[in-house]
Parts: C-alpha cells; sequence; structure tokens
C-alpha cells in the first residue's frame, strides 16, 4: 500500500510540475540558406540581448510582403529604438526561390532574408501557413507568435518588442 501511495505521489508531483513550468521554447536547429547560397544553422541567430523578429513569408504571398515592406517603412525606427533584428525566412521552393533576391532588392528591405526551400525550418517551428511571425526576446526564446496580417498589425508587433525590451513579459 505505502509503495502505491509513493508512486501517486510521484505521480501528482510530475503531474504538477508539467503544469507549473514556464520553459520557454527556443529555435530549433536547422541549416538555412542565404541569399548568396551560403548554409547558415538557425542555432546562430543572435542579436546581442536584443529581441528578434522572425518572419515566415514567400514571394506569392501578398499580405506577407505587404507585412514586410510595412515595417520597412519604420524598421530604421524600430531598431534605433529597441535593437529589435527582424529575420525574413522565404518559404519559397526551388522552383519560386530565384524570385527571392530580386524582391529582396527591389523592395529595398534591409533584413536578414534566408532561403528554407526544403522547408525544414518551416516544419520544425509548426508554420503552416504564411505569413507567420515569430518573437523571440533577449535570450532567444520564443515569447509571442502570430499569424496572418492585417494593416496596424506591425503596431501591436513594435509595442510587444518595447515591452521586451523594458524586461515586461508578454503572452500570447
Amino acid at each position: 500500500m505505502k509503495k502505491t501511495q509513493g508512486l501517486l505521489f510521484l505521480l501528482i508531483l510530475i503531474l504538477m510540475g508539467s503544469f507549473t513550468t514556464d520553459a520557454k521554447r527556443t529555435l530549433p536547429k536547422v541549416d538555412v540558406k542565404t541569399l548568396d547560397g551560403k548554409i547558415v544553422n538557425t542555432s546562430s541567430f543572435q542579436n546581442n540581448g536584443n529581441p528578434i523578429i522572425i518572419s515566415f513569408w514567400a514571394t506569392w504571398c501578398k499580405p506577407c510582403v505587404q507585412e514586410l515592406t510595412t515595417i520597412a517603412d519604420v524598421y530604421d525606427d524600430w531598431r534605433e529604438e529597441t535593437g529589435v533584428k527582424l529575420i525574413a525566412i522565404s518559404v519559397d521552393n526551388s522552383r519560386t526561390s530565384g524570385g527571392v533576391l530580386p524582391l529582396v532588392n527591389g523592395k529595398d528591405w534591409d533584413y536578414e532574408v534566408y532561403l528554407d526551400e526544403n522547408g525544414d525550418f518551416k516544419r520544425a517551428m509548426g508554420v503552416g501557413l504564411v505569413p507567420h511571425t515569430f518573437l523571440l526576446n533577449g535570450k532567444g526564446e520564443i515569447v509571442w507568435q502570430h499569424t496572418s496580417f492585417t494593416e496596424g498589425s506591425e503596431l501591436e508587433l513594435i509595442n510587444l518588442v518595447r515591452k521586451l525590451k523594458k524586461g515586461e513579459s508578454i503572452s500570447n
């Protein structure tokens, strides 16, 4: 009987721990390509303790291009104020990825842009639809995510970045 009670007590402790842990998810370690074809592992994405925005997008996705273009207009101000870095991950496959560089150059996006042609990073992050935006705190922990884009969504995003910069917690 004591053995059963001990096992039951242990099971309760384990279950309580699973509900009370506040472990944050970090980026998976996946290889992506730079626009000039160099392999980079996502574990190297850092920003000196400042927040990082990771935006999954595609050239054929109008809301994606609209979101990244809207942010481009205010990105210099955002970086100056908060130190935030935006990393754009193209999910274009090998047939459409040739259009990424011309689009990025044509829009004059000042982001780090990577190609995830085989979708490994996209799958590892649980991205189903684009645009899909993640926000990482200064420790590289994923603290917020959002799909889709509507006019004004960038204001919510920068407000969350500001909170992170001040050390405030945010919830999804």
